[in-house]
């Protein structure tokens, strides 16, 4: 990106954040409307909610939407797919999505269909079998494909009708009804598809402006790399299309401190919005906000690692830590498991990231009751206290802690 002094927007770092916390949905109460539809209107808003199976505690894509959805409940995805206004597929990983981007779903599906791998090598001649039985049958699920499983050494060796399942699934001969007992329940995509839905492949270019804008209307402000994240060798495309698009008026560029973003032409508009400095948010590692983790320490200051694929003996922090979104900044991350036979929410470590402890933890206290009430939580128990600034013991800060409970 070429700097155009003239044409730039200098922002803080502060008013970064705030553009960005604002393009997310963060804070702003009721900003995306009540329940349901403000479900609806945060997936159509970020572009996709990301599907993750880990359950210590509410899973990601509930917990990323009762961030934003005010009266959010988790029925409401299923409602919201029986209504054939989301589906589901890929975004950078597997996500629920607008039905009115569907389109934009087709250049990967035909990618992959064209003989780009996806996770494996496949086999036409079972695929073409799984796709005949539902056909005939009506949607299926993986177990209703009987197939000896050799070996244990984890999720790699699922069985062979599973993986033609999700080859056909990316490919988009099938598609993903509903989820029972978190599993997929697939039929053809052609019973699936409402009959308005777009189905034309865009052409690169409209593809190309569709990243971008996507990005900036969800992120606020970004580079061409956040808008291309792990889409294969489009970088420099993208960037050409940013190009392109700030001389024809469609894109401003923005400079934090010594970095050039590029953001849609509204951004200045949310910068005198007013945004809460006092809110604490529990996010999911897994949130839109900070799945890009370079981005997140670039633009936040924030150097955030979720632990559970990292070895035991390695962690820092803990197998699930979320982190702590206090006002416009980050100001710890807090390990959690929920024991659902107890009823108790359990702070495996809330690490503190601020000099202001008892500001941070008074702010803390109504988040973490909400938070509890999202987990169906009767009590919590803080197992440990700690904080990276040395400025209170830990049994002190165990003191100043004990009014969260």
């Amino acid at each position: 990106m070429s700097p155009q002094t003239q044409n730039t927007l200098y922002l803080s770092a502060n008013q970064a954040r705030k553009v960005i916390l604002l393009s997310q949905g963060i804070h702003k109460e009721s900003a995306l409307g009540r329940g349901k539809e403000a479900a609806f209107n945060a997936i159509l808003k970020l572009g996709y909610i990301q599907i993750d199976s880990i359950s210590v505690v509410q899973r990601a894509h509930h917990h990323s939407l009762w961030n934003r959805a005010a009266g959010y409940q988790a029925e409401f995805l299923d409602q919201l797919q029986d209504e054939k206004r989301i589906f589901e597929y890929w975004s950078h990983a597997a996500a629920y999505l607008p039905m009115v981007d569907f389109k934009y779903s087709l250049p990967r599906k035909q990618a992959i269909a064209r003989g780009e791998k996806h996770w494996f090598d496949k086999n036409k001649k079972l695929t073409r079998e799984v796709l005949a039985r539902i056909r005939s049958e009506g949607p299926l699920q993986a177990k209703h494909f009987e197939h000896k499983r050799i070996g244990n050494t984890g999720w790699w060796d699922w069985k062979p009708a599973k993986k033609a399942l999700e080859q056909l699934f990316m490919e988009g001969e099938l598609m993903v009804v509903k989820r029972q007992g978190f599993q997929k329940v697939y039929d053809l995509t052609e019973r699936v598809l409402p009959s308005d839905a777009d189905t034309k492949t865009p052409d690169t270019e409209d593809y190309y402006r569709y990243l971008v804008t996507r990005y900036l209307r969800a992120h606020g402000i970004g580079k061409p790399e956040h808008m291309s994240y792990l889409l294969k060798g489009i970088k420099s495309d993208i960037n050409k299309q940013c190009q392109q698009m700030l001389e024809e008026g469609q894109l401003i560029q923005v400079q934090v401190s010594d970095a050039l973003y590029y953001a849609l032409p509204d951004v200045p508009n949310l910068i005198s919005q007013k945004l809460s400095q006092s809110k604490v948010k529990i996010l999911s590692p897994f949130d839109n906000l900070l799945i890009q983790r370079k981005r997140t320490k670039e633009l936040f200051d924030y150097d955030y690692q979720i632990e559970c694929y990292v070895p035991a003996d390695k962690r820092k922090y803990g197998y699930f830590s979320l982190p702590l979104l206090w006002g416009q900044n980050f100001a710890g991350r807090m390990d959690v498991k929920m024991d659902r036979a107890t009823g108790t929410l359990k702070l495996q470590n809330l690490h503190i990231e601020t000099h202001e402890h008892e500001n941070f933890l008074r702010a803390l206290k109504p988040a973490l009751s909400k938070f509890r009430v999202f987990n169906k939580g009767q009590s919590i128990d803080l197992i440990r206290i700690t904080s990276n600034t040395g400025k209170h013991s830990e049994k002190t800060l165990r003191t100043l802690a004990s009014r969260l409970l």
